[in-house]
């Protein structure tokens, strides 16, 4: 599954067009990584989105295409939820 729609459909990001452009901005990390909104992501991949100062780290449990709201949270596990470090190294 594209990153992009991975993000949109888990509901971590509310929109498709908006996880494009956060891809874009080197924003998300596949396997630590820096990914393209046409990377593909696979069950067991670990996903960081930095949103503001803030960095979200889950792991992808399953992919589904479409999903209710309610079930979304069931595509992966949080796995850590910090604040961006200042003097982290990263290009952020």
């Amino acid at each position: 599954m594209r990153l992009d729609k991975f993000l949109k459909v888990s509901r971590l990001i509310k929109r498709r067009t908006v996880a494009k452009d956060v891809s874009e901005q080197g924003r998300v990390l596949i396997n630590g990584k820096e990914s393209k909104p046409s990377s593909t992501v696979k069950i067991g991949d670990e996903i960081t989105v930095q949103f503001g100062q803030k960095l979200v780290t889950v792991k992808v449990e399953k992919l589904v295409e479409t999903t209710r709201k309610d079930e979304a949270a069931g595509m992966y596990t949080l796995l850590r939820e910090e604040p961006v470090a200042k003097s982290s190294g990263l290009d952020w």
